[in-house]
């Protein structure tokens, strides 16, 4: 076990879970968070935990807090479909029931989840503290500078302080965070029993991709506040988006978070997006029903229960959000000072692991961090495996945004034929949509 003293800078997901696991080990760990308390910023969607991102929880939390996020969780194993604009089903993908927690898909949401990692911290996160700049000082520690004009000095210092991360700018001022030039818009439409509009059945029950003949894209996901309905699907790699809100690159999504109005008693989630140029000019200063009758008007020919679930939504559950993501660089001289999550591969939402990438993040780190030695020497071995995994996980995530609002028509309709010979043969096409 290390003796150096850690700061970590940001308490999302990745942040705390790390926390958690050097915390176990017996290491001097303190945290440092802008929000000035565990219950400043509400708002995110559901988050889809996929079996390595469970076996990080497992192996970084104390059993009870394990206990307590299978107690939050909806495992998954509900099947996932694709559809055309009109509503004829091209492939039903279904997942089997896993045998156990580790090995199954879990739908949690981000404030509960945040809940749980936070139990048991309350010496260790400091809330109100908005990180700025770091000096360095004798025998190369590291001081973290606040804006309330205080300072921390550690031994270690891991920046987990998200897509806009300050630590990053700084430390690896070249690792650049990009515009997709794709743009989407979500919103959801309530399930209240008898207060909601009509739709199919089949929106109702799962999530699904929706595939017109080019240029958009939609996914949609039935959520339910206490119950089930897995964000992302029920694979970590099917293309699919993944929950929005706080740890997601470039997103904001105002009051759409679990309990927002018109979220009582569960809803739909809807994901429409396009590159930005399909949509008219103004966009960014629009309000949620400007989006809602923009988004009404570019899918006015589709099924009706589609443009049903954009235009029953509450106004105030729809937001604009940008796709952004990192670009992936040569390896850098390992310090005393590390990232993980989206402060160092921050990813598109498309392919649904972001927060799982984290997970992996914090386990590693806290492996080599606790396994005792050079702390320099145990900060490189970690960067050389998530170098290779998390920027893996960034380009497919690109790729799969790139897919989400294809432009060129035969593209999609060798898509949709690879979808419609899936039927015959799921195996082949689960490895195809996995690709």
């Amino acid at each position: 076990m290390t003796n150096a003293r850690v700061a970590i800078i940001g308490a999302g997901v990745g942040g705390l879970c790390l926390a958690q696991a050097l915390r176990g080990a017996g290491a001097d760990v303190a945290v440092y968070e802008r929000d000035r308390g565990p219950d400043d910023r509400p708002q995110g969607y559901r988050l889809h935990i996929d079996p390595g991102g469970a076996r990080a929880l497992r192996d970084c939390l104390p059993g009870p807090l394990w206990e307590e996020f299978l107690a939050n969780a909806d495992p998954g194993g509900r099947a996932f479909g694709f559809l055309t604009e009109k509503m004829r089903r091209l492939f039903l993908m279904r997942t089997p029931q896993a045998p156990g927690p580790l090995d199954a898909h879990h739908s949690i949401g981000r404030v509960a989840l945040r809940g749980v990692l936070l139990s048991g911290l309350s010496d260790v996160v400091r809330f109100g503290r908005t990180y700025e700049r770091y000096t360095r000082g004798p025998g190369n520690a590291v001081t973290a500078h606040f804006a309330d004009g205080t300072a921390e000095t550690a031994d270690i210092v891991v920046a987990a302080d998200g897509g806009n991360s300050r630590v990053r700018r700084q430390y690896l001022p070249h690792a650049r965070r990009i515009d997709t030039g794709i743009v989407t818009v979500a919103g959801r439409f309530p399930l209240a029993g008898g207060t909601s509009e009509p739709i199919a059945p089949l929106l109702r029950l799962g999530p699904n991709m929706i595939i017109p003949p080019r240029r958009y894209g939609m996914f949609t996901a039935p959520q339910s506040l206490g119950g089930p309905a897995s964000l992302s699907g029920p694979s970590a790699s099917s293309g699919l988006p993944e929950g929005a809100g706080t740890g997601t690159p470039g997103v904001r999504p105002g009051d759409a978070h679990d309990g927002a109005r018109g979220a009582a008693g569960g809803y739909v989630m809807w994901v429409f997006g396009a590159r930005r140029g399909r949509f008219p000019s103004g966009l960014p200063g629009m309000t949620g029903g400007e989006l809602q009758e923009t988004v009404a008007r570019m899918i006015a020919d589709w099924h009706p229960d589609l443009l049903r679930l954009v235009t029953a939504s509450p106004r105030e559950t729809v937001s604009l959000l940008p796709v952004r993501t990192s670009v992936p660089i040569a390896p850098w001289t390992p310090t005393n000072i590390t990232l993980l999550g989206d402060a160092v591969h921050s990813m598109t939402p498309m392919r649904g692991v972001g927060a799982n990438v984290a997970l992996r993040d914090a386990l590693l780190l806290s492996r080599a961090l606790t396994r005792g030695g050079d702390p320099v020497e145990a900060v490189a071995e970690y960067e050389a495996r998530m170098r290779e995994y998390g920027f893996a996980a960034v380009r497919g995530s690109l790729r799969a945004a790139r897919q989400f609002v294809e432009e060129d028509p035969l593209a999609r309709a060798r898509l949709k034929t690879l979808l419609r010979a899936a039927r015959c043969f799921p195996a082949l096409g689960r490895r195809a949509l996995a690709s």
